[in-house]
């Protein structure tokens, strides 16, 4: 696994390199966005851990740029933890929001649990509804929507996966939290309101009037199962 630090504080990186080293991941080490930018347009990289007070072009910036060409997975890492902040985060692509100052033993802990969350995946098979208009592959996490390739960020991807493999079955935002982010995730629960916005815009025509994913009021989302 290929992952790209972009932080400004070069103490600060060089030490969460050094952890992600020593767990045998390669780590580019990058100190300002435009950097950033480039190495990640000629590295294969599988995640990045994302700085937003970046000098020169910030890391919102950097993360719609990532975005436009990749579904990369994007640690996103800020000072500025509040309701707004995180929320911003994730409509900019972020698959996780983390608030400094963070352990660098929790940044491997949470590439670890990634890395193993997909592993476990690489042997499904092929999830189909409503006669084919919505395909679901989780071996090379891609998925199909009236026959275009749609681009998910891996959060969402595995929310929908998640809601995929029990169609009819209705989730509450806390089980959703639970079995794609973690027991550990210290977010909000209504990230996953914001994940399941981004989903529908992709995947649905109608979002006014989706027809996969169907919100349960007061209690979460199912996958409908009379598209099975």
């Amino acid at each position: 696994m290929n992952i790209l630090i972009i932080e400004d504080e070069k103490r600060v990186a060089d030490i969460v390199a050094k952890y992600l080293e020593n767990e045998k991941y390669r780590v580019f080490t990058c100190y300002n966005g435009e950097d950033g930018i480039k190495v990640f347009l000629n590295e294969k990289i599988d995640v990045v851990l994302l700085d937003l007070m970046l000098p020169g072009i910030q890391g919102e910036e950097v993360c719609k740029k990532i975005r436009e060409v990749s579904n990369v997975y994007i640690f996103m890492i800020s000072a500025k933890g509040t309701l707004d902040n995180k929320v911003g985060g994730f409509n900019l692509g972020a698959d996780e929001y983390l608030v400094k100052p963070i352990s660098p033993r929790e940044i491997v802990a949470r590439v670890k649990a990634l890395k193993s969350r997909r592993e476990r995946e690489n042997n499904e098979e092929v999830y189909i509804f409503d006669k084919g208009n919505l395909k679901i592959y989780p071996e090379t996490r891609v998925v199909v929507s009236y026959n275009s390739e749609i681009v998910l960020t891996p959060n969402e991807f595995d929310i929908l996966y998640h809601l995929a493999k029990s169609p009819g079955r209705v989730f509450s935002r806390e089980q959703l939290i639970e079995a794609v982010m973690g027991i550990d995730f210290d977010g909000f629960d209504r990230t996953i309101d914001v994940h399941i916005k981004n989903i529908r815009k992709k995947i649905e025509q109608d979002t006014k009037s989706p027809k996969f994913i169907k919100t349960v009021t007061g209690i979460g989302y199912k996958l409908d199962k009379a598209l099975v």
